[in-house]
């Protein structure tokens, strides 16, 4: 179980993240939403261990985050695809995959060639494991990003605005994807805009706003938001 209880984060004077609390069970898909600096970033980038705390505690099957020995571990059991992709752009497709497992899971190199070209080949870019990631259209990118973060075989998957970066047209490509991710079990943590994947996906979704989870529920709360605040990030009136 991946838990979040009374995080706070702050830069400089500015208060990003105040108190959120917020559970995520195995096997659920949680949708974060949110305008434009509301928090869902600097979450995802908290759980990973990418920033620490100013307070409250993050736990990922009980392993601390805020504790190096503890994180260590809680990056084993989840993997991050993060919205400018991030890609190493000295080492090709494939490389980019199997790093991760070589080196921090010890897995032999043969295996994790084979498990990452198996993985290519299920999002359709077989045939790319040799380009180099400026070789690769965004969607493209994005598509090695989420092989890279499955490759760890994670038990809970973190997407940080996966489709922001994207045109229109490569949006619905990666969308799809994580459709088919969704029908693995894995868990997954969602910061996005994308109010029809969270409808169609998530099995819940959380509104941040002030730095807070301002509503949390099932999709259904979107058709009817139960305070102004969600109302207006909907444009409903």
């Amino acid at each position: 179980m991946l838990k979040v209880e009374n995080v706070k984060k702050a830069f400089g004077d500015v208060t990003v993240l105040d108190g959120v609390n917020l559970t995520v069970s195995p096997g659920e898909v949680v949708s974060i939403l949110g305008s434009s600096g509301s928090g869902k970033s600097t979450l995802i980038r908290c759980i990973n261990g990418l920033e620490k705390l100013n307070a409250g505690r993050i736990t990922v099957d009980d392993f601390d985050v805020s504790k190096p020995r503890d994180l260590s571990e809680a990056r084993k059991r989840s993997g991050t695809v993060f919205q400018l992709f991030n890609l190493y752009p000295h080492m090709t497709a494939l490389e980019n995959i199997t790093l991760a497992p070589v080196e921090v899971l010890k897995r032999p190199k043969a295996e994790a060639v084979a498990d990452g070209r198996a993985l290519l080949a299920s999002v359709g870019l077989g045939d790319r494991a040799d380009a180099y990631p400026a070789q690769l259209s965004g969607g493209q990118r994005q598509r090695v990003g989420i092989c890279r973060a499955l490759a760890m075989q994670p038990r809970y998957l973190l997407l940080d605005e996966v489709t922001s970066a994207l045109d229109p047209a490569l949006v619905g490509e990666v969308l799809d994807l994580l459709t088919d991710v969704r029908g693995t079990g894995v868990t997954m943590l969602v910061a996005t805009h994308e109010l029809g994947f969270a409808r169609r996906v998530a099995d819940r979704v959380a509104f941040l706003h002030g730095g807070r989870v301002w509503e949390s529920g099932p999709p259904s709360i979107l058709d009817a938001p139960a305070t102004p605040e969600l109302a207006a990030y909907l444009g409903t009136p």
